[in-house]
C-alpha cells in the first residue's frame, strides 16, 4: 500500500509514492518541467492561479500513479505540503475570486507594519512571535482596502495547501500551524488571533475550520476521485507548510534540531520548546507541526528570498548560453574563496524579513573589468546567497539557538560543493544530507495523520543519509574575511540594522 504526498510549490507541484511499508519513494515527479509562471502586475506583487497548482497536481499524480501501476484503491492516505503565507479567497461556491498572492509578494508590508505600530510591537510579538509583517493576514487586510467588490464575495480564506485539501475534499479546513503562518494564532492565548482581525476590520468568520495537523481532517470526495482516478473517502491526514514540512521530511522534531533548505527562497529552521522571538522580528517562528496548546514546538525561521532565484538568474543572463548548473559548479571551482574582492548583495525577490522587510535589491560591488569574468560573478552569487543564510543564522544565535548541525536534502542548492562547503565553513555547522524531499515527506506525515505509523521515529526509520560536509578549516578564515566584506557592505545600506 501507498502514501502519497503532494507538495504545491510556487516553482513546480511534486507528488511522490511512499511504499507504507518501506518508507521509499516508489515514484515521484513534477510539473510544469519549466518554473511555473508568476504573474507580476507591479514591483513587488506576486500572483498565481490556484487553478495552475490544480492542473499541475492532476498532470504529477498521473504520471507516479502510471509510473508505480498504481490505483486510486491502493493509496492510504494523501499528506500536503505547500508555499507558505499565500493568500486564496473563494466564495460561498467555493468559486476563487482573484489570483493567489504568494508568499514572496510584498504589498502588503505597510499594512503590517502600520498594524504592529498602532496595536503596539510588544503586544504583536508577545502574542504572535512575530511582526504581522507581510504574511496572509496582512495580504487579505490589502484586499478589504484594495478591492472592496472582492472581498465582500469571500466566504473563507486560505492558504494554498488548504486549497488543494478544499479541492480534493469539499471541505474547507486549515490547521494551527497554517494560522501561525498567517499571523493569526495568538500563542500567548492559544486561540486564533481576533485582535489582529478586529484592527483590520476582518470577521472571524472569515477563517476556515481548523483541523489537527495530524490526523483525519477529510476525504477525497466522489468529484474528486472520478477527475483524478483517486478512491472515494482516501482520508487526507496532514497538512503543513513547506518550510515545516521540509524540517518533518529531515525527522526535525525536537528543540535544538535545525532543518535547511535552498530552493527559489532559502530558509535556517530550527526547533525551540520554548517561547522566544527576535525584538526586531528579523526572523520568524511558527507552531512547528507537532505543536499542540500542551506541547511547544516552534520553527524558529531565517528566510531569504533571494536564493535559488538568484542562481538561476545568473545561469539565463550570465552564464553562457545552455551551460547547466552542474557545468556552472565546475567552472566556479577555478575563483577562490572570496571571489578576488567581488560581493553580490542577493536580496532581489522582494521585502527581506532578515532586513526588517526592507527591499534592497540585488547589488554587486567591487568588480574590477581586467581579472574578473563570468566564473567570478557566479561564484560570489552563491557565496552571497550563503553570507545571506549566516546573516540570519546570526540573528537565531542572538535569540539563543543553537547551530552546530544542519540537516538538509541533496536537491537545489545543496548540491553545489561550493554551496555546502562555504555554508559549513562560514557557519561552522557539520551539514548533513538526506534522501527526502517535501512530497515524500507529506506522505509520511499523511502515515503519521492515519496511524500507519505510531511517531516520527517510525515514520523517518528508513531516512537514508547520504553525505556529511564538516567546515573546511584550512581556508576557514578566507570564509570569514568574505562574509566579513559581505556584512559591511550590507550594512552600509542598513544604517539601523544593528
Amino acid at each position: 500500500m501507498y502514501l502519497l504526498g503532494l507538495d504545491i510549490g510556487s516553482s513546480s507541484v511534486k507528488a511522490s509514492l511512499v511504499d507504507a511499508g518501506t518508507g521509499k519513494i516508489v515514484a515521484s515527479d513534477f510539473f510544469p518541467k519549466t518554473e511555473a509562471p508568476i504573474i507580476s502586475v507591479k514591483t513587488g506583487w506576486s500572483e498565481q492561479e490556484p487553478q495552475m497548482w490544480w492542473d499541475n497536481m492532476k498532470l504529477a499524480l498521473a504520471k507516479v500513479m502510471n509510473d508505480a501501476n498504481a490505483k486510486g484503491e491502493d493509496i492510504d492516505a494523501i499528506g500536503i505540503s505547500y508555499q507558505m503565507h499565500g493568500l486564496v479567497c473563494v466564495d460561498k461556491d467555493q468559486n476563487v475570486l482573484r489570483p493567489a498572492i504568494i508568499w514572496c509578494d510584498s504589498r502588503a508590508v505597510p499594512y503590517g507594519e502600520r498594524a504592529c505600530r498602532e496595536i503596539g510591537e510588544d503586544v504583536c510579538l508577545s502574542h504572535l512571535l512575530n511582526s504581522p509583517g507581510n504574511f496572509t493576514a496582512c495580504k487579505l487586510a490589502w484586499v478589504k482596502e484594495n478591492e472592496p467588490e472582492i472581498y465582500q464575495k469571500i466566504y473563507k480564506f486560505m492558504l494554498p495547501g488548504d486549497y488543494i485539501a478544499m479541492r480534493l475534499s469539499g471541505d474547507i479546513n486549515t490547521t494551527i500551524e497554517g494560522l501561525s503562518e498567517c499571523m493569526l494564532w495568538d500563542f500567548k492565548n492559544k486561540k486564533p488571533a481576533t485582535f489582529l482581525l478586529d484592527y483590520f476590520g476582518i470577521d472571524e468568520s472569515l477563517i476556515p475550520e481548523l483541523t489537527p495537523t495530524f490526523g483525519v481532517q477529510s476525504k477525497v470526495s466522489s468529484i474528486a476521485a472520478r477527475e483524478l482516478g483517486l478512491k472515494e473517502g482516501t482520508p487526507i491526514s496532514y497538512r503543513a507548510g513547506d518550510q515545516p514540512n521540509n524540517a518533518l521530511s529531515l525527522n526535525v522534531f525536537n528543540p535544538g534540531e535545525i532543518a535547511s533548505t535552498a530552493g527559489t527562497s532559502g530558509v535556517v529552521y530550527g526547533i525551540s520548546g520554548k517561547v522566544e522571538y527576535d525584538p526586531k522580528s528579523r526572523v520568524n517562528t511558527f507552531a512547528h507541526v507537532n505543536y499542540t496548546p500542551e506541547l511547544t514546538r516552534l520553527g524558529i525561521m531565517a528566510c531569504i528570498n533571494g536564493t535559488g532565484i538568484l542562481n538561476a538568474w545568473m545561469r539565463r543572463t550570465v552564464a553562457p548560453e545552455g551551460m547547466s548548473y552542474a557545468e556552472m559548479n565546475d567552472a566556479m571551482a577555478s575563483v577562490p574563496v572570496g571571489c578576488d574582492g567581488v560581493s553580490i548583495i542577493p536580496f532581489g525577490n522582494g521585502a527581506e524579513r532578515v532586513l526588517q522587510n526592507k527591499e534592497v535589491g540585488c547589488s554587486i560591488h567591487g568588480v574590477n573589468f581586467n581579472k574578473h569574468n563570468k566564473a567570478t560573478l557566479m561564484r560570489a552569487a552563491q557565496e552571497g546567497i550563503v553570507f545571506s543564510f549566516c546573516y540570519g543564522m546570526d540573528i537565531m544565535k542572538g535569540i539563543g539557538m543553537e547551530l552546530s548541525k544542519i540537516h538538509a536534502g541533496k536537491a537545489n542548492m545543496f548540491l553545489s560543493d561550493i554551496f555546502r562547503n562555504t555554508l559549513a565553513t562560514t557557519s561552522g555547522a557539520v551539514i548533513e544530507l538526506y534522501e527526502t524531499d517535501g512530497a515524500a515527506g507529506a506522505a509520511k506525515g499523511a502515515g503519521m495523520g492515519c496511524g500507519i505509523y505510531k511517531d516520527n521515529t517510525e515514520a523517518f526509520g528508513s531516512l537514508k543519509k547520504l553525505a556529511v560536509i564538516e567546515p573546511d578549516v584550512a581556508r576557514k578564515d578566507d570564509y570569514l574575511e568574505a562574509y566579513s566584506r559581505w556584512k559591511s557592505i550590507l550594512e552600509m545600506q542598513l544604517p539601523d540594522s544593528n
